[in-house]
């Protein structure tokens, strides 16, 4: 650990100035209205992107969800869009009993193009299918002419058999603690009680939740799908099921597009620490673009909450904690910044139902729609092999809140999360599968999820990856659409980027 300060002291100016790794000589821009086709592709892949493959004998019984999938978006799509949904069975791959128990998969198809493309998403965002429907009304429609999408909700989320044994109350100690406090016992109290809810409601299975196994259920799919390779988009965290695929299945890895990529690094403090300052500098930058002093109006609202959490109509509290990871929520969706930017104010005053809809999905849980946090939960701790003793976490808590005041405090609190958990005995995926196709991978400038120093460590341990770079802000690049066509140039043309293309903001 004695070599962190020298890593963050050359990483995060390079972080702030807006730089991004490439090649030695400056690699070209693509402009938003020039296709990323015209910038010069790579020639150092050995093994080339395997055709498109139109399916054989596909065996997923899909039925019209239509009108439900608009319902559930809570927003307009196109009319040439429709949605069908099944449910696949998969292996639940339980430690105690592997091979013996069956678990449902929800899938959702978006559009009517002949190649199947498989959607992932963050295992604590929306469900894959609900992500798959919203953004097929955003990708170029090029794109949806060749592929469908394939949204999937990761198994024990979403309609996948979703966990559900996190008591409530608990899920609000976990989400509340704030930052600033230096008493980590409510917190670790909390994921104690949520780690043993758990063990007795899943038993030997607890440990069945991870990015591995998830990576058996695309493999499930793809054969259901009746196609030879797996093609693929996975969107932040959801890149560790695509990893995981890769080192588990080389031969049938297709296509892969990774937006945003966590950081592989094994120095904690240098990888939270980067993400702080990443979600510090999102901040920044949602405030110039909304016209408000960020953090000065954040830190109203807490101040105005740590005294008097407010009770919301649930009955849970919601206090300075809670409101820190709405913020991080909003934060992430840029669409979702004018939003963000009421809430906060109404917040200063005291109204936080605004912020408290952020949260709501993380916070509140029923049997038609459960909370994402067990899920996430169980997923995260299980693909993580570190457990942080609490003084450990502690001495970390404060330094980095000494070095990032908003949200230095925040992004210590999921290792308590996972401290009662227990370890995971398997290896991780390595990223240095070799002879895989070219994958590509896009990397955010200011990312407050999948910060882009992280995405850039983890491209150079994948031999094959080539790397766009877009310089906006938000979670994830495929709101450009300069990074967009990109990826439909890649996924439709096979047209590879040369590494470290940059898009402009």
């Amino acid at each position: 650990m004695a070599r962190r300060g020298v890593v963050l002291a050359v990483l995060l100016p390079a972080l702030i100035a807006g730089c991004t790794a490439g090649p030695s000589k400056r690699p070209p821009v693509v402009e938003n209205d020039q296709p990323a086709s015209a910038a010069p592709t790579s020639t150092t892949a050995e093994v080339p992107l395997p055709p498109l493959t139109e399916p054989r004998s596909p065996g997923v019984d899909w039925t019209d969800c239509d009108q439900q999938t608009r319902t559930r978006l809570g927003a307009e799509s196109p009319a040439y869009l429709r949605f069908s949904c099944a449910t696949v069975l998969s292996t639940l791959d339980d430690p105690a009993l592997p091979g013996r128990i069956r678990t449902r998969v929800s899938v959702l198809k978006a559009g009517n193009g002949a190649i199947p493309l498989v959607v992932v998403n963050d295992v604590d965002g929306e469900p894959g299918t609900l992500y798959a429907a919203r953004i097929a009304a955003t990708l170029p429609p090029a794109l949806l002419q060749r592929y469908s999408l394939i949204g999937v909700d990761r198994r024990g989320t979403g309609e996948s058999d979703p966990l559900s044994c996190v008591p409530e109350d608990t899920r609000s100690q976990l989400m509340g603690q704030d930052p600033a406090d230096d008493d980590l016992e409510p917190l670790l109290d909390a994921a104690r009680k949520a780690g043993q809810q758990c063990a007795i409601d899943l038993g030997g299975a607890q440990q069945a939740f991870d990015s591995w196994r998830t990576a058996g259920d695309l493999e499930e799919i793809r054969g259901r799908l009746g196609v030879p390779k797996l093609h693929a988009l996975a969107h932040g965290e959801g890149s560790q099921v695509l990893i995981s695929y890769a080192a588990r299945f080389p031969d049938r890895v297709g296509r892969f597009v990774m937006d945003g990529v966590p950081d592989p690094s094994s120095d904690t403090v240098t990888v939270l620490g980067d993400l702080a300052a990443a979600q510090e500098a999102t901040l920044d930058a949602y405030g110039k673009a909304v016209g408000q002093d960020a953090a000065a109006t954040v830190n109203a609202v807490l101040d105005l909450l740590r005294p008097a959490p407010r009770v919301l109509p649930g009955g849970g509290l919601f206090g300075a904690g809670t409101a820190l990871r709405a913020v991080v929520t909003g934060l992430a969706d840029r669409a979702r910044w004018p939003q963000l930017a009421q809430a906060l104010e109404a917040g200063r005053s005291g109204d936080v139902s605004g912020l408290a809809e952020f949260v709501s999905p993380m916070m509140n849980g029923s049997d038609v729609s459960p909370s994402r946090l067990d899920g996430a939960l169980a997923t995260e701790c299980n693909d993580t092999v570190e457990r942080m003793p609490a003084d450990q976490i502690a001495g970390l808590t404060a330094q980095l809140r000494g070095r990032y005041p908003v949200f230095g405090g925040l992004v210590t609190q999921q290792l308590a999360w996972c401290l009662p958990w227990p370890a995971r005995t398997e290896s991780l995926p390595t990223l240095s599968t070799s002879g895989l196709p070219p994958i590509l991978v896009t990397s955010t400038l200011t990312d407050p999820v999948t910060p882009e120093t992280g995405t850039v460590r983890a491209v150079q341990q994948i031999p094959s990856a080539v790397r766009v770079a877009w310089q906006g802000a938000g979670h994830g690049a495929l709101t450009s659409p300069c990074a967009a066509e990109a990826v439909r140039a890649f996924l439709v043309d096979g047209d590879i980027p040369a590494d470290g293309t940059l898009c402009p903001a």
